[in-house]
């Protein structure tokens, strides 16, 4: 009844707003050099009005205009001589700037690009230019782990188990997209710290409040990757080698034909490595002397590897459509399990491994049916399956040997457990410019997945399986006032969800039907004021939810089992920031400062179950706040030196007086600091590159990197003394690498080193990460 109203209020304003649309024309066009090279940044006017907008990272403008006579429209960036054109509205038109000689030794680039105008958004937001790191051999998690506010906390090596967070919310309360779409949509499979930095052009990470145009319950931020949307033939190709024996091959392509227009996209990658680095410090029991002994003993079982391919074909700029893909893919990882959550605990047998196939169809078309309506939809289907295997029979120890039990190594008994996921998704996103002031967004959401799961070695297959359909409609009204000089979004959500599945009352197997819908809404602000054209002030809030997740419902078949009363997490999110963003010549200064507020409550944290503590169920057990302080500051001078200093305060606290269930004496560790997260950390780049060093369009850089993570608490302070709590102590890794490219980056080559100093460095629950690493990786650009 819930998902059928929300539906229908969706189509109802759809087409109201088709009855509401006045003509709104447009002009369109690019700007180029007159070596072809798309110009970022271009300064475009109408002569005799205040209306302008400036070109993306293509070269491509569209500015939406007030009337339909002929219009004088210029074009003009420091470092070029102005041209102005005559066009209509409706019409298209191209620009070729010279350079102007006599600035053009002074300034090399102008305007500003994509990423430091999503800096300015009224959102609290962090743009990163994964370019910067195209010749680099790091993951998405390395290069999100260098920006403001964001900790990745890694169990291992080379894909193993990480916890993302933002602002100090972790969790599922964090969503992962790649150009708006949940990468969960891919497959469990489909991680961060597997996916190579080539694969995307850009990535934009969303703090606490999140926009309603990723129709997602993102209650603690997103992070959305934006790959190369460009309209052109383009091939990057990469291979790298590194210690541990660690490969990783990357490939991201398009060509589009000539006379046809037909697109072809593909992008794929593969990761292999042993994960065989010295643990060092290792306790094992020395028969000989009948005693511990420390010792520096080598990772025996932590084998991985990854690989995805995915391929769309369709169209650009048709009448009927200005983007039309139809795409599939298919990704597989294979991993052998070294740990559990504690260091002390080792596997030599474990092994998950699965698979996921997707389908998927997008359209976008601007104007779609009436002038000035914007439409963007998305439909995919996707089967993801995986298997963990605990049928050894063995206890095992860091040296290797091992004993045998008549216990499997992670659970009680023996199992293949077998999980099937089928997941259909669907999003419609509609925008529509009501005057150059005023706009307005509607979107919504459909997710529906289904959860079998089963012990091969004692079932053929669950019956009835568990199904999940969330449904999220979003509405945003924006408003552009002051000469676009102040920006204010006001946006609602309806979250939605049906459940359905046996309800698991005990570990015996008494079941007994469930069938629910639950609701919220949310609602939120954010605004942004610019005092002049290089500062400006922001802040926004937002009343968040977040949904459960089918396998904190359902369970994972093994050990964790469903708890169909879960609630979603709430949290009342608040951001107030400043920016600086000035150019002077050659010399680019940005810094940014903000304060944050998080009040969560009905957290979702595994606990263990009472009548089995072999296995544990999900809970809403906690309520967290948290508020801090987080800056950055970089300078960059020409293409030759750029320096990034960024640092991060939060403090997060307990505010869950009594137990579930309990009104009595408060928990001991209420007002306590969460245990196992880092409560101050920051980061330090320094880049220096010459173009034309050793050679006409060659260039040589030198990358220098740091992290500072200060000392924290294991456990919780209530529960020892300060002498007493084992603490992970304060870490500071050091990474550098050299990179030389040829023929205007065509041809790269870079040599890498991975905490260089090879200091000791921990994550979650004090899991050694690895030690000093070096690599090499070739790459391969043309376009």
């Amino acid at each position: 009844m819930q998902a059928s109203i929300s539906t229908s209020f969706f189509l109802l304003f759809f087409l109201t707003l088709r009855s509401l649309a006045q003509t709104g024309p447009t002009v369109s066009g690019t700007v180029h050099s007159e070596d072809k090279l798309p110009l970022v940044g271009i300064s475009i006017r109408v002569k005799g009005s205040s209306l302008g907008t400036t070109t993306d990272t293509t070269g491509a403008f569209q500015l939406r205009v007030n009337r339909t006579e002929l219009l004088t429209i210029t074009a003009s960036g420091v470092g070029f001589l102005p041209q102005s054109k005559e066009v209509r509205a409706g019409q298209s038109v191209t620009f070729i700037l010279k350079a102007d000689s006599r600035t053009m030794n002074e300034v090399v680039v102008t305007g500003k690009t994509e990423n430091q105008q999503v800096k300015e958004q009224a959102f609290a937001v962090n743009a990163i230019e994964t370019r910067l790191f195209a010749n680099t051999n790091v993951d998405m998690n390395q290069v999100l782990n260098r920006t403001t506010g964001v900790r990745v906390r890694e169990q291992g090596g080379l894909g193993s188990d990480f916890n993302f967070s933002i602002n100090g919310l972790s969790g599922k309360a964090v969503r992962f997209f790649i150009d708006g779409i949940p990468l969960e949509v891919m497959g469990s499979s489909l991680t961060l710290n597997t996916i190579p930095v080539n694969l995307a052009e850009r990535i934009e990470v969303y703090k606490g409040v999140v926009p309603v145009s990723l129709g997602s319950d993102a209650m603690g931020g997103a992070v959305n990757l934006i790959t190369n949307q460009q309209i052109r033939n383009y091939l990057d190709a990469s291979y790298s080698y590194s210690s541990f024996n660690t490969h990783r091959a990357a490939l991201t392509g398009q060509y589009i034909h000539p006379r046809t227009g037909l697109t072809l996209r593909a992008n794929a990658f593969y990761n292999y490595s042993n994960n065989n680095y010295i643990m060092r410090g290792i306790e094992i029991w020395d028969a000989d002397r009948e005693v511990y002994v420390k010792k520096d003993l080598r990772r025996f079982h932590d084998t991985f590897q990854s690989a995805m391919g995915q391929l769309e074909v369709g169209v650009n700029n048709k009448k009927w459509a200005d983007v039309f893909f139809v795409g599939a893919s298919y990704n597989t990882s294979a991993q052998d399990i070294q740990t559990g959550t504690r260091q002390e605990v080792v596997y030599g047998a474990a092994t998950r491994h699965g698979d996921a196939w997707n389908t998927s169809v997008r359209y976008r078309k601007n104007n779609f049916l009436v002038q000035g309506l914007d439409v963007n939809a998305f439909l995919s289907r996707s089967v993801d399956n995986y298997v963990v295997v605990d049928t050894a029979g063995y206890q095992y120890a860091w040296d290797g040997s091992r004993v045998k039990t008549n216990q499997a190594e992670i659970g009680y008994g023996r199992s293949l457990n077998r999980v099937i996921r089928p997941k259909t998704f669907g999003r419609v996103n509609a925008s529509y410019a009501l005057t150059d002031q005023h706009s307005i967004n509607v979107n919504y959401t459909f997710d529906h997945v289904k959860n079998k799961m089963y012990n091969e070695l004692v079932e053929e297959g669950d019956a009835s399986p568990g199904i999940l359909g969330k449904h999220l409609l979003g509405l945003a009204y924006q408003q552009n006032l002051l000469d676009q000089r102040w920006m204010t979004t006001y946006f609602g959500k309806y979250y939605g969800m049906s459940i359905a599945q046996d309800r698991a009352l005990d570990t015996s197997g008494e079941t007994s039907s469930v069938q629910d819908f639950i609701h919220r809404l949310g609602y939120g602000i954010a605004s942004r004021f610019r005092i002049s054209e290089s500062i400006g002030v922001k802040a926004s809030y937002e009343r968040s939810y977040r949904l459960q997740e089918v396998g904190e419902m359902f369970g994972n078949g093994y050990t964790i089992i469903a708890n169909l009363d879960l609630k979603p997490e709430a949290s009342h999110n608040v951001n107030v920031g400043a920016f600086l963003n000035k150019r002077v010549q050659k010399h680019h200064f940005f810094a940014e400062a903000s304060w944050f507020f998080r009040d969560a409550s009905d957290f979702i944290y595994a606990v263990v179950y009472q009548s089995n503590r072999a296995v544990s169920r999900y809970a809403n057990t906690s309520k967290v706040r948290v508020n801090g302080l987080e800056a950055e500051f970089r300078y960059d001078y020409d293409h030759l030196l750029s320096i990034m200093v960024n640092g991060s305060y939060q403090n997060a606290i307990n505010t869950t007086k009594y137990a579930p269930g309990s009104t009595g004496t408060p928990e001991a560790t209420y007002l306590n600091k969460i245990p196992n997260q880092p409560w101050a950390f920051g980061n330090a780049d320094i880049s220096i590159g010459k173009n034309n060093l050793l050679g006409k369009n060659t260039r040589l850089q030198l990358n220098w990197g740091a992290q500072y993570v200060h000392w924290f608490y294991l456990s919780w302070e209530a529960f020892g003394t300060k002498a007493s709590l084992n603490r992970i102590p304060t870490q500071f890794i050091q990474n550098a690498s050299l990179t030389y490219s040829r023929e205007n980056g065509k041809y790269n080559i870079s040599f890498e080193s991975r905490n260089l100093a090879n200091a000791l460095a921990y994550d979650n629950f004090r899991l050694q990460k690895p030690g000093r690493a070096f690599g090499v990786k070739l790459r391969y650009f043309i376009q």
